[in-house]
């Protein structure tokens, strides 16, 4: 998939800009706090209708202006040339493509795959495993209708049963109606989870194999909450954990408790890692996230990084650019132009919101 067009209308400092990318590297280069990110934001927003930054997506919206829009001209492998547009209200979002509107957000995942690479991205080793579910989430859901109706079923039946729980006077049979739709959503997240995480894991090691130059094994790690899949199993730690979880007014048990984790060298990455090795961590799971978005879309996602390499030593910067799928459009940011010998990329310079095109260099 590549990005020919994109316009932008009042999204955060961004009053206005229409950027027509040509060729396969762009580089946004400028100041910080000028508008770079900002743009990347915009763009990856086309993938789910989702910020990497900000979970309110009212928050994108310009300063005092009603409305926010984002439009894209898409070379597409599947559906050709395509034009989706995306405008966010402060009561909600809506969505277009090739000017007729969609209703679903599950009509429209999976096809149009963007990657953030984000130096936020050292949270998913170092931060808290909400952030992690919240990737995990994001990522399958992408690709996978089941998982994202799996989850939604689990949201609002974990939602219901922790209001009935605060209320003080749960009545069993309410509680027994909740947990029969809580559990079966629960079963199939478990699955799906970790099968998930062990394709991503395969592809993991071998990039990060690449960036580290073969120094050192690394692994992911599902850590499920409860281990047992089953309906039934789940259906009985529920029932046995209901005095605890009346107790503290919260289910305690399940899928929303879930993490996974990092290892180097068999030890926990967040623990004994180098900062060096963390930052290659991460940069290896995007790569991995982009290459199971290509098995599974058969479309190659726009790849948008944020001044993420700028930590890094010469080797593994180096290393990291070779690592990139060489048929992958890529928009890329920092405070300056890349190292000459990375070849060609189109030039934006960037200030204040507003972006200048320079000649290919």
């Amino acid at each position: 998939m590549r990005l020919r067009k994109l316009t932008i209308r009042h999204f955060r400092n961004i009053g206005f800009a229409a950027l027509e990318f040509a060729g396969r590297r762009h580089f946004l280069v400028g100041a910080n706090g000028q508008g770079k990110t900002n743009l990347l934001e915009a763009a990856g927003f086309l993938t789910a209708l989702r910020s990497f930054r900000a979970a309110d997506h009212r928050l994108l919206i310009g300063h005092g202006e009603q409305c926010a829009a984002v439009a894209f001209a898409i070379e597409h492998e599947r559906q050709n040339e395509t034009d989706v547009t995306i405008k966010l209200r402060h009561e909600g979002k809506q969505l277009w493509c090739d000017q007729t509107r969609v209703q679903k957000l599950a009509e429209h995942l999976g096809k149009f795959p963007t990657v953030v690479f984000s130096s936020q991205d050292m949270l998913l080793v170092r931060g808290s495993p909400g952030g992690r579910r919240r990737w995990l989430d994001l990522t399958l859901a992408a690709m996978d209708p089941n998982y994202l109706r799996a989850l939604q079923t689990y949201t609002r039946a974990l939602a219901e049963r922790n209001a009935l729980l605060k209320s003080g006077r749960p009545v069993e049979a309410e509680l027994d109606a909740f947990e029969q739709t809580l559990a079966p959503a629960a079963a199939q997240l478990i699955t799906l989870r970790a099968a998930g995480l062990k394709a991503l894991e395969s592809t993991l090691k071998v990039a990060y194999a690449r960036l580290s130059d073969d120094a050192e094994p690394a692994t992911l790690v599902y850590e499920p909450n409860f281990e047992e899949p089953s309906v039934e199993s789940l259906l009985a730690k529920l029932e046995a954990g209901r005095a605890r979880d009346l107790q503290f007014r919260t289910t305690l048990t399940g899928p929303h408790r879930d993490d996974f984790r990092f290892t180097v060298k068999q030890t926990a990455a967040k623990d004994f890692a180098s900062e060096g090795q963390q930052r290659s961590l991460v940069l290896a799971l995007r790569l991995a996230q982009a290459a199971w978005f290509h098995e599974k879309s058969g479309v190659r996602p726009v790849l948008l990084a944020d001044d993420v390499l700028g930590e890094l030593d010469p080797g593994r910067r180096a290393r990291f650019w070779s690592a990139i799928d060489h048929e992958s459009q890529i928009i890329a940011t920092g405070t300056r132009l890349p190292e000459a010998e990375l070849g060609a990329w189109q030039v934006f310079d960037v200030e204040g919101g507003a972006f200048t095109a320079k000649e290919i260099s």
